[in-house]
């Protein structure tokens, strides 16, 4: 008997449990201590309609009494599985200690994972290396695997990258889709090791054929964004699919967004449709927003803006785009009855979160009194929020404010530099806005000719009003002192 007792693998097809129950036992009653623990691995692995537990650990027992490593090593498994107590947990780590005395590899490996862990003993990081490595020199790929990683995180070792990719890749080419994960990461991130794609990609491809879903997914993730390899919606949403169907839902969720923005090929909208519906009705509320988002746009479905409100109303719970999604349909009327008042209601809690669209458009209701009274001063914190952003529309809605007109103490300068903010940006009606303002002292040449600066990059933009500033600026040169006005919707 030796250490392939407990392997599963059979080229001839598979195991034959009913007739190796049938040797075992005899080999067993007979006395052998080897058949005894094949009884047990037998009793305990095989179809259901054979296994017995209990009886296992009791030929189990009897093997390890006999001195058997392979049933010390069955008992400490057995022992390991049940334990809820320390006393159980030293009684299993006894076995296997005299199965891995005996030199069982993998009776090595647990060892030493038990003594990393600190299961049925104290905790030792160093000592748990040492049994690592040995189990790594008996091929253990586990092992090798463990150690690899210590070694090139410096967890518990000295740092050593060349050792440990080495036994990295020697774990991956043993089938270790983890180990090969590893290593192709290595390649990716370059530093110490050269960067090198190909061979990553290649790593990873191993991984990730080998069932290791993180691998699929960062796969997804570098054909998604083309670093190094080349940017592929093909590979990127096959990798991601791949990565999803492994059971990693992160990659459902880029997966899906990329069908969303177009990619994938046909039933990909529906299988995404159907994910976002199982995790939807499980109470998941992004995937509840995203199966709203697939009624609103038709994605995989038939649009039906009614269960897209649906939807969004139960991810507006928690969901602060979706609270301002659905608020922007409660002000439209769209799929619900309109309602601005709620609707203002549901921005004011998608703003708070900080959701920029919301407070720009929640600014707007403030100033026009849509949905509630009048609040300008209420208008000018939300559309600061926004600037603080990089929002164009808020920063010249701001200038709109301070233009005068509004309950807010005008101040001509503010005014221009928040029109200036947002003309720089390329909004078009604060280009128009700070010409304007920039005529009114055209009596500097330096203005004038910055006042015909920004009407043109208004007039390019199809701002009318600014094409006429234009012509009259062709007909009085010098240019005559007017006072702008503006809308303070910051579109």
């Amino acid at each position: 008997m030796n250490a392939a007792l407990f392997a599963t693998d059979d080229e001839s097809g598979g195991p034959d449990f009913l007739a190796a129950l049938n040797w075992a036992r005899r080999a067993a009653d007979g006395g052998s201590a080897e058949g005894q623990a094949l009884l047990a691995y037998i009793l305990t692995s095989g179809p259901h309609s054979i296994t017995d537990v209990p009886a296992a650990e009791r030929w189990y027992a009897r093997s390890a009494e006999a001195g058997c490593p392979q049933g010390c090593l069955g008992l400490g498994l057995t022992l390991l599985r049940r334990a809820q107590d320390e006393e159980t947990q030293r009684e299993a780590l006894e076995q296997v200690a005299k199965a891995s005395s005996a030199g069982i590899p993998t009776a090595l490996y647990l060892i030493a994972a038990l003594t990393e862990f600190g299961i049925g003993t104290r905790a030792d990081l160093t000592r748990a290396l040492e049994l690592y490595r040995h189990a790594a020199n008996k091929n253990v790929r586990l092992a090798q695997r463990r150690l690899g990683v210590a070694l090139v995180n410096g967890h518990g070792i000295k740092r050593d990258l060349v050792e440990g990719e080495t036994w990295l890749r020697r774990a991956a080419l043993a089938g270790d889709a983890e180990a090969a994960a590893h290593v192709g990461l290595l390649y990716a991130r370059g530093g110490e090791l050269p960067p090198n794609y190909v061979e990553a990609v290649a790593w990873l491809e191993r991984a990730a054929e080998g069932g290791y879903a993180p691998a699929a997914r960062t796969l997804g993730q570098l054909y998604t964004v083309g670093t190094a390899v080349g940017r592929d919606s093909d590979l990127a949403t096959f990798w991601l699919e791949r990565a999803a169907e492994l059971g990693n839902e992160q990659s459902k969720v880029d997966f899906a967004n990329l069908v969303l923005r177009g990619s994938g090929k046909s039933g990909d909208q529906a299988k995404t449709r159907n994910w976002f519906e199982r995790a939807a009705e499980t109470g998941d509320l992004i995937a509840a927003f995203n199966f709203a988002v697939c009624f609103a746009e038709g994605i995989g479905i038939e649009p039906d803006n009614t269960k897209a409100a649906m939807w969004l109303r139960r991810a507006a719970v928690g969901v602060p785009t979706a609270q301002y999604w659905y608020g922007r349909i409660l002000i439209e009327g769209r799929g619900v009855p309109e309602d601005t008042a709620e609707g203002r209601a549901w921005l004011k809690r998608a703003a708070d979160a900080g959701i920029v669209d919301a407070q720009v458009l929640l600014g707007e209701m403030l100033v026009n009194g849509q949905g509630g009274p009048t609040d300008h001063c209420g208008a000018r914190a939300v559309f600061e929020k926004a600037t603080e952003q990089g929002h164009a529309g808020a920063m010249f809605a701001l200038g709109a404010l301070y233009n005068g007109g509004y309950d807010i103490a005008a101040d001509r300068d503010l005014a221009r530099r928040w029109f200036h903010a947002a003309a720089q940006r390329g909004h078009p009606r604060a280009q128009l806005m700070l010409g304007r303002q920039l005529l009114g002292d055209a009596a500097s040449p330096t203005n004038l000719a910055e006042a015909r600066r920004w009407l043109e990059a208004a007039e390019a933009q199809g701002v009318t009003e600014a094409a006429l500033e234009l012509t009259r600026l062709a007909k009085e040169p010098s240019g005559q002192a007017r006072d702008p006005e503006g809308s303070c919707s910051a579109a």
